[in-house]
């Protein structure tokens, strides 16, 4: 619900309304283009479908990011890496549509540590 107030704060400031957009961090043709891409049923989109999109964005980026730096912190670091960010996308059911996607990544990564770890022991057998 906290999200929902900041978000409705936003509307009724004017921040989404096409008044008083400012300026946005996330490019909104490429977003536009992202979003005309999606299907070859979407010909038209208003100008305001981009700002709405673009906040969303940003509300998503800062969500895995605060949930990511807790993994971070708990491992008792202070620096983000990818792994961080898959535990924190593994951990939160919100995130469940990107689990195949960090899954694949922490896979390969994982697969490399793996046969590493594999040819070190190898080379002390044969010592």
């Amino acid at each position: 619900m906290r999200q929902a107030r900041t978000y409705s704060a936003g509307l009724v400031c004017g921040g989404i309304s096409g008044r008083n957009t400012g300026p946005h961090s996330l490019p909104l043709a490429r977003i536009k283009k992202i979003m005309k891409k999606s299907s070859d049923d979407v010909k038209m989109i208003s100008g305001e479908a981009p700002i709405v999109f673009a906040k969303a964005c940003e509300l998503f980026i800062e969500e895995i990011t605060k949930r990511s730096w807790m993994v971070t912190v708990q491992g008792k670091r202070r620096t983000l890496h990818k792994d961080d960010v898959a535990s924190a996308v593994v951990a939160t059911d919100l995130f469940d549509f990107l689990v195949n996607l960090v899954d694949n990544s922490s896979n390969n990564h994982n697969n490399s540590a793996d046969r590493a770890s594999e040819d070190d022991q190898m080379e002390s057998l044969d010592s």
